[in-house]
């Protein structure tokens, strides 16, 4: 295969010489789209393969998350506040929403950990099992596009012009949950609670986002979503695909580009640290 190299490790720290790691980098990223588009279509199969509500699975987590609330907020248990949409809409396109981040966020420690023994064994562009990872978490977006359809023509939502905006929102909640997995995966390498704490750590920060109800306006809770850096690009995105409005315009944008720039640093940090901790998981 034309992506299989020969590599000799040596002492000198890559970080010394940082034009040739930045060169590095971009020529493995082009060079690792077509081994990653062989991968995404062997772990799409394989993940789906066996399992008899196959895609549905895709649904699931989304309406699993919301319809408690749904439920506990319709018998008068919680009270949730308005919305500016049926509030069973609301919490099942911010839940979707947020199911972009939680997806990007477990993704790549997830991958990298299942191919450490190939990683071991075989150099191959390390970009190519993030880029597998992340298609598949985009695969699951435009599946859920379906459940969006269902919810906007079910409660008769008319989308403003603004919902052409909506795939920048999930990109930006993508990066951010990319970062955050990619900062732990270094760690979740060597000890298996990170990879079983990720999916409670989404939970709970869920909770601490205006996902499944609207911006608080005073106490602790405002004070957390206020400073929340997932609370922007929640809200701007669900705010785009259903009222048009765009009052967190300005912190979307600083927190996106912020995400962007940590993404890329983050990149170095793996490629620098991964091969090290592969070694070591091999040996």
């Amino acid at each position: 295969m034309s992506n299989l190299r020969v590599t000799v490790y040596t002492p000198e720290s890559p970080l010394r010489r940082p034009a040739k790691l930045v060169r590095d980098m971009w020529q493995d990223f082009q060079g690792a789209r077509e081994l990653a588009w062989r991968l995404f279509l062997r772990d799409v199969r394989a993940k789906y393969r066996a399992s008899v509500l196959g895609y549905m699975w895709v649904f699931i987590p989304p309406l699993v998350a919301s319809l408690p609330f749904v439920f506990l907020n319709a018998q008068g248990v919680v009270k949730i506040g308005d919305t500016p949409i049926p509030y069973a809409a609301y919490a099942i396109i911010g839940t979707t929403i947020w199911q972009a981040f939680a997806d990007a966020l477990n993704a790549p420690l997830r991958a990298v950990f299942n191919a450490k023994y190939m990683l071991a064994r075989v150099n191959i562009p390390r970009e190519a099992i993030l880029m597998s990872a992340l298609g598949q978490v985009g695969l699951g977006i435009l599946v859920r596009l379906v459940l969006l359809i269902a919810v906007f023509i079910w409660f008769r939502i008319l989308p403003p012009s603004t919902a052409i905006l909506f795939p920048l929102g999930i990109l930006s909640l993508m990066m951010i949950g990319a970062f955050f997995g990619l900062l732990v995966t270094p760690i979740g390498l060597l000890y298996g609670d990170v990879q079983m704490a990720l999916p409670m750590f989404a939970t709970f920060l869920m909770l601490l986002t205006p996902v499944v109800y609207p911006m608080p306006q005073s106490g602790i809770a405002a004070a957390i979503a206020r400073y929340n850096p997932l609370t922007p690009l929640v809200v701007t995105t669900r705010d785009w695909l259903t009222t048009g409005e765009t009052t967190h315009a300005l912190s979307f944008i600083g927190v996106s580009l912020g995400a962007a720039a940590l993404l890329v640093v983050v990149w170095v940090v793996f490629r620098v640290a991964t091969p090290h901790l592969v070694a070591r998981l091999g040996n």
